[in-house]
């Protein structure tokens, strides 16, 4: 059952997000709570728990958000259950990226809210920055930028403090954030950083993102370059096409949509566009489902 959920965490970050579904769901067939349970105090968290919160990530990404909703909801159930405070902050922190991916931007920030009060009531110093930079990446959709920087730069530091660097969606999110301030020397900079990120580590669940938001980052910049804006778009499309991540091929081709839209090729967006958001099942009440239903219509 370890073995399965190290494999699978370990291939959902790599971005063998299909491979890592298989051993997550080889991983629960095995969970027997009599047994398992009990290794909560050692690992510090509850295995059940833990692969919940990693499945639906990887459900997400695969093109079910529905389902990865689902495991989010029975990772907290279980960590409730469990009485661990060590394991209800491990689900309340990654439960809240599912939320966050969703586009349920207020149920990710009560559940960050529920984190902070958690961490400081046992004195646990490692939750608190996660907290801090998902609760400022969440200021970027809200329209507020300087805030959102102000949040993901301190939690950042902190986080580097204590040693660690696998962060890669944290710099995608601070290169939004950026942007949306026209300060696009330093948005540059985080897409650079997250760039190199994904060649030394090879921590590539959120490529195909990365490229994406360098896209956007192209398209704001008061000099655009529509070629450079594509090939990033169709670096993201060919990432996430490859690890099987049709989420993230619906945010990438939303967003060439959007610029060959602009440049009017109205049809070549619709084309691109209505295949990916056709190949759903499920969603379709989440916020990108909806975003790019409403950009078909308009391109109809």
């Amino acid at each position: 059952m370890i073995g399965h959920r190290v494999m699978g965490t370990s291939l959902l970050a790599t971005g063998g997000i299909a491979e890592s579904r298989g051993h997550f769901d080889r991983a629960l067939a095995l969970y027997d709570p009599a047994e398992h349970r009990r290794l909560a105090t050692r690992f510090g968290q509850d295995h059940r728990m833990a692969i919940l919160c990693h499945r639906a990530l990887a459900l997400w990404m695969l093109g079910y958000p529905k389902a990865a909703l689902g495991d989010a909801e029975y990772a907290l159930k279980d960590a409730r259950e469990t009485g661990q405070a060590a394991t209800l902050m491990y689900a309340l922190t990654w439960t809240s990226n599912t939320h966050t991916l969703c586009g349920n931007y207020a149920g990710a920030n009560a559940l960050l809210d529920e984190l902070a009060a958690l961490a400081d009531e046992k004195g646990a110093a490692l939750w608190k920055p996660l907290r801090v930079m998902y609760q400022g990446a969440l200021l970027v959709p809200a329209g507020k930028a300087a805030d959102a920087v102000q949040m993901i730069t301190s939690g950042w530091a902190a986080w580097l403090s204590m040693g660690a660097n696998t962060q890669l969606h944290v710099q995608s999110y601070l290169a939004e954030a950026y942007a949306e301030l026209g300060q696009f020397d330093d948005a540059w900079r985080c897409v650079s950083e997250a760039l190199t990120t994904i060649d030394t580590t090879k921590e590539r669940w959120f490529e195909a993102e990365v490229n994406r938001v360098a896209g956007e980052v192209v398209r704001k910049s008061p000099e655009w370059d529509a070629a450079k804006a594509e090939a990033y778009f169709n670096r993201a499309l060919s990432v996430s096409r490859v690890q099987q991540a049709k989420s993230w091929e619906l945010r990438a081709a939303m967003s060439m949509a959007r610029l060959w839209r602009d440049q009017g090729k109205r049809d070549e967006a619709r084309d691109l566009l209505a295949p990916v958001y056709g190949w759903f099942t499920e969603g379709f009440d989440t916020l990108d489902l909806k975003e790019a239903k409403a950009l078909l219509d308009k391109l109809a």
